[in-house]
């Protein structure tokens, strides 16, 4: 039974309760119109199908290469769901899939217009050139990549129906600015012209196509730039994350169960002593129903991908009652437990919108005082230099 219903709302689009939803219920899964690995965690080596991004490593293999540890076993392997025996590389340019199928659904639907075959290493190659200018222009964490654009612009090419895959990209919010409230987004402003334009130019020069002459003129460049920044849904798979979760949900003996969350809490310490803080195979995608669903200080809904691939699961925090708007968070944890203040300057930079759900609503007589994490992070801008502070605005699309 569908549990949601596509509407107007306020805001625009929303997502709205066809029936009471119960709390942890999933409401939809949704695969992405599109999607890509963030071109720097592919340049760290995290393994992912570039069709789906399931992660490619195994979860021993993945735990070895972050801890530094090479000849660490892992308890349990059969629990790992990566299946090497399976995976399969383009034949031309040796690119890697999970799959057979996703071998074959990513030729069908991009590849075929985006295989490098031998030059696939080459730094001159125009697509190269483009992924290194915004590996240089955007540096970790990313948000967004270039390679969503280079994929839509692929997907066209090769569409049987090209104005109806045309017609789709437009469901998704491309505005460059809102007028309403005089906000452009951040990465749009005078101070990002020069990058903007040499990545338009290495764009052009490398996928140009006159049916899709529109995304290449400077305005409709920025248009499909505002577009992958303000609906791209971050994707996170790992095969370690997945086998630690297997892990968890072993019925064990006592003294078992304590051995083994032991091995693991030490894990996790051995990986952040090697390589910081834990991280997936990333990328981001662009979901139809999960870019309609509007943003709430206090989601009653939240966003995860339990399949270890490109699938998206929204399932609901809460009870949801018939008729009530289906919202999620577009600020992680961290963001959510700050200011007012200072959640509404990262929505309005990135989102181009003033929140006013019931959480700012409640706080509408707070003083406009910025959260203690943004002040430190706004100290240490203060000490770089103007290239510097121009690169860490390019990473939070």
């Amino acid at each position: 039974m569908t549990f949601y219903a596509l509407s107007s709302s306020p805001t625009g689009k929303g997502l709205f309760a066809k029936r009471s939803i119960k709390k942890g219920e999933t409401i939809f899964i949704e695969r992405p119109l599109v999607s890509a690995q963030f071109l720097w965690n592919t340049l760290y080596k995290y393994k992912a199908c570039e069709y789906c991004l399931r992660a490619l490593e195994t979860a021993e293999g993945n735990a070895r290469r972050l801890s530094g540890i090479p000849g660490l076993s892992l308890p349990h392997p059969e629990l790992c769901r990566v299946r090497p025996e399976q995976h399969q590389a383009c034949p031309q340019c040796q690119v890697m899939y999970c799959s057979s199928e996703c071998r074959q659904a990513a030729a069908d639907q991009y590849h075929q217009a985006l295989c490098l075959g031998p030059s696939e290493e080459d730094p001159d190659h125009p697509i190269n050139k483009l992924k290194d200018a915004w590996r240089s222009m955007h540096y970790p964490p990313e948000t967004s990549s270039i390679m969503l654009m280079a994929k839509m612009v692929a997907m066209v090419k090769q569409a049987k129906d090209k104005a109806h895959l045309q017609k789709l990209f437009t469901h998704f919010c491309s505005r460059t600015a809102n007028e309403e409230e005089e906000i452009a987004h951040k990465l749009l402003g005078e101070q990002f012209r020069g990058q903007l334009a040499l990545l338009h130019s290495l764009f052009t020069e490398a996928l140009y196509d006159d049916r899709l002459g529109r995304w290449f003129v400077p305005e409709g460049f920025r248009s499909l730039f505002a577009l992958v920044g303000t609906n791209g849904q971050g994707i996170g798979t790992s095969s370690l994350s997945q086998w630690v979760h297997a892990c968890d949900a072993l019925e064990l003996p006592a003294q078992q169960r304590e051995h083994l969350d032991s091995f693991i809490d030490q894990l996790y310490k051995d990986i952040e002593k090697e390589t910081g803080d834990f991280l997936n195979c990333e990328g981001s995608g662009l979901f139809l129903l999960q870019s309609s669903c509007n943003h709430s200080c206090i989601p009653n809904a939240e966003v995860s991908f339990p399949d270890n691939n490109f699938l998206l699961h929204l399932s609901a925090l809460c009870d949801i009652n018939q008729g009530e708007e289906i919202c999620i968070s577009y600020l992680d944890c961290c963001q959510r437990d700050r200011s007012r203040h200072s959640r509404h300057k990262i929505l309005r930079e990135n989102y181009l919108f003033v929140c006013s759900c019931p959480k700012c609503v409640s706080q509408m007589d707070e003083l406009d005082v910025t959260s203690e994490e943004e002040e430190e992070e706004e100290g240490v801008a203060e000490g770089e230099t103007e290239g510097d502070e121009m690169e860490d605005e390019m990473t939070d699309v």
